[in-house]
């Protein structure tokens, strides 16, 4: 198995540091993210009680009955609210659904005029309030984790400090709880089904609170499977392609998967609640004109967020 370094790097280093560990935490960011486009980050803003009670709750709503989890399903919503039922997602190109279902909570506007249309509300599950509320707190948390992230990177890519604000503030942000269902008998699924198939995120960063087991695996450069594991209350943040996009491939969205647990162990839930860091739906994602040379030409055409969203919704079997 190829080794892949995974660097482990602590946020207050960024928000509280001195401007020597400021730098050296852009730079140590930018670089694993130029190469594997993984890092394991600490001090984050999450207790360890939170993450608990997150994970509590998480499950006490997948473990409601089928028809009280449906009530909470918008299929004209294309899975950005709410519920979505198993069989129903799939990685692009992929013909199997992934062995999963989901819940999604989005932003909560403030201080700005917003159509309902772009940013429905959030169903409130009525049967656990604790949820409702835990799901909101950890949203916020993950935002503001991710924002300084963000700043960060942009001190790497020679941009002003605060160039994403103005995009992730009110930005379309998702947090998903997921839950990859038992399997009661292995041996009666399709032999390509899998928890989540091989993909890249859509977004610009994914910030990943350390799942309930492991099955976590990204693609090397050498095209093997490297097993990715979170220390205790680290989160593990990862590029997506609208970053990739952004810099021109400068900052990598690399191939993720859950893979399916030992046979044995298909007949156990795993819990996993990754935060999307999404840009208003207005932002260009044109690729910045410092990360294009005559050795690395222009690659992607120009998109909004917006578009780039609608187009990779469509493509994993969310929206129609």
């Amino acid at each position: 198995m190829a080794l892949v370094n995974i660097p482990r790097l602590d946020l207050l280093n960024y928000t509280q540091g001195s401007a020597a560990q400021r730098k050296q935490f852009s730079q140590d960011i930018g670089k694993a993210f130029n190469d594997t486009g993984f890092v394991t980050i600490a001090n984050h803003g999450l207790s360890q009680q939170l993450i608990d009670d997150l994970y509590k709750v998480v499950k006490s709503f997948f473990d409601l009955p089928e028809d009280a989890k449906r009530r909470y399903e918008f299929p004209e919503l294309a899975g950005q609210r709410g519920y979505t039922a198993k069989g129903r997602e799939k990685a692009k190109d992929a013909s199997t659904p992934d062995l999963k279902e989901f819940w999604q909570r989005g932003q909560t506007i403030v201080g700005e005029t917003y159509s309902k249309a772009d940013f429905p509300d959030n169903p409130k599950v009525a049967e656990l309030p604790q949820f409702n509320e835990i799901t909101a707190q950890v949203y916020k948390k993950l935002e503001d984790a991710g924002r300084n992230l963000l700043k960060a990177i942009a001190v790497y890519l020679d941009l002003e400090e605060n160039y994403f604000e103005k995009f992730v503030i009110n930005g379309n942000s998702i947090l998903r709880a997921i839950h990859y269902f038992p399997i009661e008998n292995p041996d009666t699924i399709s032999p390509d089904a899998v928890r989540a198939g091989a993909h890249e995120d859509i977004n610009l960063i994914t910030l990943l609170i350390g799942a309930s087991a492991d099955g976590l695996e990204v693609l090397t450069k050498e095209g093997t499977w490297f097993p990715i594991k979170a220390k205790g209350e680290d989160i593990v943040v990862n590029v997506g392609d609208m970053l990739q996009r952004l810099t021109n491939n400068k900052l990598k969205s690399t191939t993720h998967r859950v893979v399916n647990p030992p046979h044995e162990l298909m007949t156990t839930s795993r819990y996993s609640v990754p935060f999307f860091l999404h840009p208003k739906s207005t932002m260009s994602l044109t690729s910045l004109d410092s990360c294009i040379s005559e050795q690395y030409p222009k690659t992607y055409a120009d998109y909004t967020a917006g578009q780039y969203l609608d187009e990779r919704l469509r493509e994993i079997g969310l929206k129609m």
